[in-house]
């Protein structure tokens, strides 16, 4: 922790504080930086070219581990709270 704040210019090499002024905050945007819809469209479309899309069977085998996870899970929660309904109604006899 010591080496982490010392990179990060909190504390000095012997362990005490050093005194730094507060980070200012950033001045906001000018409205006059505003982009048209159409600039931003343009832009969107342009980071999604970017984008490492996974390719179909990638698609398919995550979406199976997906199923079977959810069925797996849901039949464990099921189980346990059947057990735990008997336990409960063991315990009282109702």
């Amino acid at each position: 922790m010591k080496r982490m704040m010392q990179r990060q210019g909190q504390v000095a090499a012997d362990g005490t504080p050093t005194r730094s002024k507060p980070q200012p905050r950033p001045a906001a945007r000018p409205a006059s930086e505003r982009v048209s819809p159409g600039e931003y469209f343009r832009q969107v479309r342009a980071e999604l070219r970017k984008v490492a899309w996974p390719t179909r069977d990638e698609v398919v085998n995550y979406s199976v581990i997906v199923f079977v996870t959810l069925i797996i899970l849901t039949a464990l929660i099921f189980a346990l709270d059947w057990a735990f309904g008997k336990a409960v109604f063991f315990l009282f006899k109702t």
